[in-house]
């Protein structure tokens, strides 16, 4: 059986039945994994300790002490730290680093045991690829070598969470986990034709996830189906109190709309959606956008309203300041972050140094890519004293502006649709010599980070060289079973979502 077109939901009832165990389904994958390595979508696999899991997950089945995903492998970004598993943010400074701890999403989703009684039971695959810190667009800032895009190896598979959702494009993983900062899971979900979901912040722990931008980064799903981030999502999520700014109420079942109307009382099985309000930003379809992307968008929008939708138009107008808004924030916070990695306690040390300065110059010189680097820097330079004032202080500010500005559209209407990416995926190389192209890239979805919203990813098009194209959902702040709803009822009426690369067996 192709157990890698079968949507999770599937494949957790065939394990119920004993259709297949968990350790065939797992070796059904790390074989796809061993013949699909030209994608580059992995960094670590452990074979040995991923059937050891898949045995514990069949006694787990076998006793009746499963849950629902027990058994099912599952592909964690490589910025999740993960126990037996090799955890580096795809850096050179932190190469061949192994946690003594999972991150609290690795341990929701793991096999339970007495540090994690409550572990979902899934198998873990293996370590994905991203850019490094999870800083670009492409995947092509990666340390280890760029992930190639499974419809087109010729072409970026995006990023930062690219190793992930090529992966799962490329049939090497059911389901994966990613890190979304400015669009990192929306984007490459959208060039792999994948359906994914950056939840509201704080839904899910940053407990062990390797720190990028800390106000910004949220964990989140990838899946082929919005069913399946639903399962995914609602075992990632609970309360952390080693998190901070873990929601004390985090955690529920964000699966439960996913099979009703909209509206209560609608008893119209041809009008799922109606009541639904769907906002179409005039921004979002302005210029920069290819007129392919707009075409699929805007198809997939009259869908939903044959689905008994209401477009209503609405407006963003703080849009184009979410880019420079963005990058004068999550550097700021990257090069505090990032000033941990020193050469002294763990990581990569240069060989050669004169005193304890030089070889933390040399060692984060040697250690980080030049994006990393960049970021830093810039970091460094809008925290100095004389620039925090006119840089940092403002970018706060309109952050709050960009945040109201989605609380009035929210006002008339329920969900806010647009395209995730102004194109499809680029060609390697096409931008990387060019920083500013590059973030000009992230113009949709940078804004739902600065204000910490639910937004996920749904697979809507091709374009004339049959490159996905994904259309975005936006929601207010905790409704991601209703943007989880309303992507389902889009895929019963579409089948998008099922196509597979040709260069996919």
């Amino acid at each position: 059986m192709s157990w890698h077109n079968t949507p999770i939901a599937l494949m957790a009832k065939a394990l119920a039945a004993k259709e297949v165990s968990s350790t065939e389904l797992t070796q059904y994958f790390l074989d796809r994994i061993e013949a699909g390595k030209q994608w580059n979508a992995y960094l670590d696999v452990n074979a040995h300790l991923s059937l050891e899991q898949a045995n514990k997950a069949d006694h787990l089945i076998s006793s009746g002490k499963a849950v629902k995903l027990t058994g099912i492998p599952v592909a964690h970004k490589d910025v999740f730290v993960t126990r037996g598993w090799k955890s580096t943010a795809a850096s050179k400074i932190l190469a061949g680093y192994q946690s003594p701890f999972d991150a609290t999403v690795v341990a929701n989703l793991g096999i339970p045991d007495e540090n994690n009684p409550h572990g979902a039971g899934m198998v873990c695959l293996g370590k994905t690829n991203m850019d490094e810190f999870a800083m670009g667009s492409s995947n092509e800032n990666s340390a280890f070598g760029p992930v190639l895009n499974p419809w087109n190896a010729a072409h970026v598979a995006g990023g930062s969470s690219g190793g992930s959702a090529a992966a799962v494009a490329a049939g090497l993983a059911p389901v994966a986990t990613g890190t979304d900062t400015g669009g990192s899971i929306r984007q490459p979900a959208a060039f792999c034709g994948l359906t994914g979901i950056k939840p509201s912040y704080g839904r899910v722990s940053r407990y062990g996830i390797i720190a990028y931008a800390s106000s910004l980064d949220q964990a989140g799903p990838m899946g082929k189906t919005a069913e399946d981030c639903a399962l995914l999502l609602s075992a990632m999520s609970s309360h952390d109190p080693r998190d901070s700014t873990s929601l004390a109420d985090s955690g529920e079942d964000y699966g439960r709309y996913l099979n009703q109307n909209w509206k209560e009382g609608n008893n119209n099985s041809a009008k799922p959606l109606e009541g639904l309000r769907v906002g179409l930003p005039k921004e979002f379809f302005a210029e920069g956008l290819a007129s392919d992307v707009a075409k699929s968008v805007n198809e997939a929008s009259k869908l939903l309203e044959n689905l008994g939708a209401t477009l209503v138009e609405v407006s963003l107008p703080k849009t184009k300041l979410s880019i420079p808004v963005y990058y004068v924030l999550a550097p700021a916070e990257a090069s505090s972050n990032l000033s941990r990695f020193d050469g002294v306690r763990y990581g990569y040390r240069a060989n050669e140094y004169r005193d304890l300065g030089d070889m933390y110059a040399k060692s984060r010189t040697e250690g980080f890519g030049s994006e990393v680097k960049r970021r830093i820097m810039i970091g460094a330079y809008v925290l100095c004293h004389g620039y925090y004032d006119a840089y940092y202080l403002q970018a706060q500010k309109i952050r709050r502006i960009i945040a109201a500005d989605f609380q009035a559209a929210f006002n008339q209407c329920d969900v806010i649709l647009g395209p995730v990416a102004p194109d499809v995926a680029w060609r390697l190389g096409e931008k990387s010599k060019d920083p500013v192209q590059m973030y000009l890239e992230d113009i949709y979805t940078l804004s739902t980070n600065l204000a910490g919203l639910p937004a996920m990813s749904v697979p809507c098009g091709f374009n004339t060289n049959n490159l996905p194209i994904g259309m975005q959902l936006i929601g207010n702040y905790f409704s991601e079973a209703r943007l989880l709803q309303v992507a389902h009822q889009y895929q019963q009426a579409s089948d998008w979502h099922l196509r597979q690369a040709s260069e996919v067996s």
